[in-house]
């Protein structure tokens, strides 16, 4: 699932390469994902447009577009946006090919058909938009912010981490990510959070998403449609050895959703039979 990182990577990769340009020529591959919001064809009211920004929220990438519509990207699970000359293979299930005045091409797919694409001129009208809580990494989500927000919610603390209305933008991966490097268990409930615990929580998520915009920013290049999570602490890495104690990873499987933890350095709140 991209998160936070990636689509901030990409985002900036389109403010380089996409915005300014016309779009040229637009192929609606396979239109299940696509979800016009105003009137018209949504090929049609695409061709001639200029890209004027690229902007994103959480998860959500947003092109702006100079008539004052919108094309927004909420890629889900598996959406991909693919940037390379028409000549260059098609990923597996591309559901969009817009062709730029350059002559590149900017192509979505989306291997498990989940995610959307919306034409509109409202934001608001895009489901879940409105919804979302700040950024993660919005200068504004002060501490005291952060903590106020968080104190609304009961639940363990994964959960709330990756709750899109509490704050936008980070997923399963990195919520894994992010409570290692706050020494916090994943199935700790929000109410027993000491202050300090709070602190460490909001320190450790500006941390390791800023950290892994670096990351990416340096190995990702043009190919925005790859998802490199090898540098990551402790997702999907149960079995080896805690990079900060040694202690083997713990991974457990609940509702098709993979947790990693230590268990020496994310001490309490385990659940029965793990």
């Amino acid at each position: 699932m991209p998160e936070l990182p990636d689509l901030e990577v990409i985002r900036e990769f389109l403010a380089e390469h996409v915005v300014g340009h016309e779009i040229a020529g637009v192929e609606v591959v396979r239109p299940t994902v696509i979800r016009p919001l105003v009137n018209g064809d949504f090929a049609a009211r695409l061709t001639g447009e200029r890209v004027a920004a690229a902007r994103r929220h959480g998860k959500f990438l947003l092109l702006d577009l100079d008539s004052g519509h919108y094309l927004v990207f909420n890629p889900m699970l598996a959406g991909r946006l693919q940037y390379c000359l028409p000549e260059a293979g098609r990923l597996p299930r591309t559901y969009l090919v817009l062709t730029l005045d350059d002559g590149h091409e900017l192509r979505y797919s989306d291997q498990r058909s989940m995610g959307k694409i919306y034409l509109t001129d409202d934001l608001a009208r895009v489901p879940g938009f409105s919804e979302l809580g700040p950024d993660a990494l919005d200068p504004a989500l002060t501490l005291e912010v952060f903590r106020e927000r968080l104190r609304r919610y009961r639940g363990e603390i994964k959960r709330v981490l990756t709750r899109q209305d509490f704050v936008a933008g980070v997923g399963n991966a990195y919520a894994d990510e992010i409570l290692w490097q706050a020494g916090l268990s994943p199935f700790r409930k929000r109410p027993q959070l000491t202050e300090e615990e709070e602190a460490r929580l909001y320190e450790a998520m500006r941390h390791v998403l800023s950290e892994a915009i670096t990351v990416l920013r340096q190995r990702v290049g043009a190919d925005i449609h790859l998802e490199i999570r090898d540098f990551l602490r402790v997702h999907r890495r149960g079995g080896e050895p805690c990079p900060r104690c040694g202690t083997r990873i713990s991974e457990i499987t609940a509702q098709k959703r993979i947790t990693s933890f230590c268990r020496q350095c994310q001490p309490g709140g385990l659940v029965e039979g793990t």
